[in-house]
């Protein structure tokens, strides 16, 4: 069966960050069927067509303008270093007025780093919760208050509307609609092609900059894995601090500084991504799959499917399941 390819648009404005510019493509451009049909097609456009500089020293010449965004089911907006948009809150009407209407008519709308602030002059973000690069979170505040920012986290899924923290998190961003539209199966092979994690523990927290000292051979990352073999069994705060060496209150206080997490939220990632898994690849029944995943019952699976990701184990599994 032939696969028509869900269209993306990369919306660059003037002072776009290379890297940023270059995600979407290289992400998407990796999301395949089995038999290698691409899922996704991404171009890059610019106001009226026209080139515009980069952050690293080269202009962009693109092959569409503004065009491209009328008809993309996705429309993606890199961070910029500079320009009205960072500096006053202020847009191009132009570029407002097309992100607006792409918006109205349904595309998903997804920006980069300091590209949330594009969104936010666009009047895109208002009364939302959105994240961004946290060391723009306080001028970020200052120039939208009607933003919900969350500067904690790598990014935020509203739907229609998402939101990434800075430079490195658009890949798991990009990751994450794969992830959403395709499944874990497909995201975690462009992950791989990618050569980068198809999902990282916590969030922006663990970036920022905090005077706390780190001392050598102080980390949980052994723990993590050590935990990771053993999501089916009852694992308690007490054996994660026992099998790292530590008290129970030192070993929290660096499981949150690397993750950004607490260890139970962390855990019940990690259990609720690999029942996502066992359910895309495998014929276990839901029952099954709770207990392999530490969950004890299909009511407490379906519980946490539900909160995460808003379906039940059942419908999950109608729409991602691929026979091992």
């Amino acid at each position: 069966m032939t696969i028509v390819p869900h269209r993306v648009a990369v919306l660059a404005i003037d002072q776009v960050v290379g890297l940023d510019l270059g995600t979407p493509s290289q992400v998407f451009g990796t999301a395949r069927t089995k038999d290698l049909q691409p899922l996704y097609t991404v171009d890059a456009c610019t106001p009226g067509g026209r080139p515009v500089r980069s952050t690293a020293g080269y202009q962009v010449l693109p092959d569409h303008g503004l065009e491209l965004v009328e008809a993309a089911d996705t429309v993606v907006v890199p961070g910029i270093h500079g320009g009205p948009a960072l500096t006053d809150g202020v847009l191009d009407p132009e570029v407002a007025a097309a992100l607006r209407a792409a918006h109205e008519r349904g595309a998903r709308i997804m920006s980069i780093c300091t590209g949330a602030f594009v969104l936010a002059a666009a009047g895109l973000l208002d009364g939302r919760r959105a994240t961004t690069h946290w060391a723009y979170a306080e001028e970020f505040r200052r120039l939208h208050p009607a933003v919900d920012l969350d500067p904690d986290v790598l990014f935020i899924d509203s739907d229609d509307v998402l939101t990434s923290a800075g430079v490195a998190a658009g890949l798991d961003l990009c990751l994450h609609v794969i992830r959403t539209d395709h499944g874990s199966e497909v995201a975690n092979r462009s992950a791989r092609r990618c050569v980068v994690p198809p999902w990282r523990d916590g969030g922006q927290a663990q970036y920022i900059e905090r005077p706390v000292p780190h001392r050598a051979g102080t980390g949980t990352a052994g723990t993590r894995e050590w935990a990771r073999q053993r999501l089916h069994e009852p694992v308690t705060l007490h054996d994660l601090a026992e099998h790292a060496r530590m008290s129970v209150r030192t070993f929290t206080r660096h499981f949150r500084s690397e993750t950004g997490l607490s260890p139970a939220q962390w855990l019940l990632q990690e259990r609720t991504d690999h029942a996502r898994l066992l359910l895309e690849t495998t014929d276990l029944t839901v029952d099954q799959v709770a207990h392999r995943c530490g969950f004890g019952t299909a009511a407490a699976l379906r519980q946490q499917l539900r909160q995460r990701i808003g379906v039940a184990p059942s419908a999950y599994r109608r729409a991602f399941h691929r026979h091992p």
